[in-house]
């Protein structure tokens, strides 16, 4: 969509999506992965060979697992390793959850059967606060469009069946829904697009993503190289960027994560605006849309399973991106 499209465009377009999204999600059946989570903070327990998942991070077999819920239903499934830095740094890599579809058929589920896990990087409790913060962010972009990837705060508890390490492990975990399940939720299609272009994507989309990873300090994701961020295509033919994987924001201040290098920073906890020619008018009106959500993106930080003296650092974060002058190489979004 060309940056000049007006703002009536704009909301037409985003309401006639949203209708036909919403059409579509009535049509299917729930997902395993709206099954587990009716709500924040369930609590699941894994069972599997934890001992093996840490000695070999690299390996890419599943292996067999059992997650029950707190009612006691057990479900058979397999796990494996995930991700790229995590998967180095941490003490338990993330996984992926796969359960066979005519498991989810029998359930009366729809037949989409992967979801991620992100774990904590250290098991302690500095780890779970790093795991919450980024959960919080993804339930900020949530709130602020419905073309993004959900994600639900679990406590987990992790039952090794293996030898060697901790028999049992508890600690906050973030269910993550997998891109296919995204995309069918939102009648689109995901796209593995290389060299992308801004005035490729749909704008208003593309500017809600880049303010917002503007606003929690994120630099760690790249257009062109793909870098944690997702493309869709919906049932029109506009391309959506869809972020996700918020753990080097400033927001979330985790002790291993650096700024991008191409941006000069020094402090995680600074600001750098990767607009990517981005018409400054698109970024004004994402800047009103932020403004709107503002309130709630306070709510969310204040959530109940936060700390009251953490969520007020949090939301003293969010303000200086609301306080200062928005400005950066030219670029003016208010």
């Amino acid at each position: 969509m060309n940056s000049k499209t007006t703002l009536p465009a704009l909301l037409a377009a985003a309401l006639l999506f949203w209708a036909a999204a919403t059409l579509s999600a009535q049509s299917r059946p729930a997902s395993f992965f709206e099954r587990l989570t009716p709500e924040d903070k369930v609590a699941l327990t894994l069972s599997t060979d934890v001992s093996a998942l840490i000695a070999n991070k690299n390996k890419v077999d599943y292996q067999p697992a059992k997650l029950t819920t707190l009612e006691g239903k057990t479900y058979e499934l397999q796990v494996k390793s995930r991700g790229k830095f995590r998967r180095k740094i941490a003490e338990i890599p993330p996984l992926k959850l796969k359960i066979k579809k005519k498991v989810l058929e029998a359930e009366g589920l729809d037949t989409l059967n992967e979801i991620k896990l992100v774990l904590p990087c250290t098991l302690d409790e500095n780890g779970n606060e790093l795991v919450l913060r980024e959960y919080l962010a993804y339930r900020m972009f949530e709130r602020l469009t419905p073309n993004s990837a959900r994600a639900r705060l679990v406590d987990l508890t992790l039952l090794n069946t293996g030898a060697g390490n901790k028999p049992r492990y508890t600690l906050k975990a973030i269910l993550l829904e997998d891109e296919e399940e995204t995309a069918a939720r939102l009648g689109g299609t995901m796209l593995d697009f290389y060299g992308m272009t801004t005035d490729s994507l749909e704008t208003r989309q593309a500017a809600l993503t880049v303010l917002f990873q503007y606003m929690i300090g994120n630099t760690d994701w790249n257009i062109a190289e793909q870098r944690n961020v997702r493309f869709m295509r919906t049932a029109n033919g506009e391309i959506l960027m869809i972020p996700f994987d918020f753990d080097f924001a400033g927001f979330v201040n985790a002790p291993y994560a650096t700024p991008n290098a191409d941006t000069g920073l020094k402090n995680i906890r600074d600001r750098y605006l990767m607009s990517d020619k981005l018409d400054s008018k698109a970024l004004e009106s994402a800047y009103r849309a932020m403004q709107a959500a503002r309130q709630d993106f306070n709510r969310i930080c204040r959530s109940a399973f936060v700390a009251p003296d953490e969520a007020a650092k949090l939301v003293e974060y969010l303000d200086s991106f609301y306080d200062k002058p928005g400005k950066h190489e030219g670029v003016s979004f208010r």
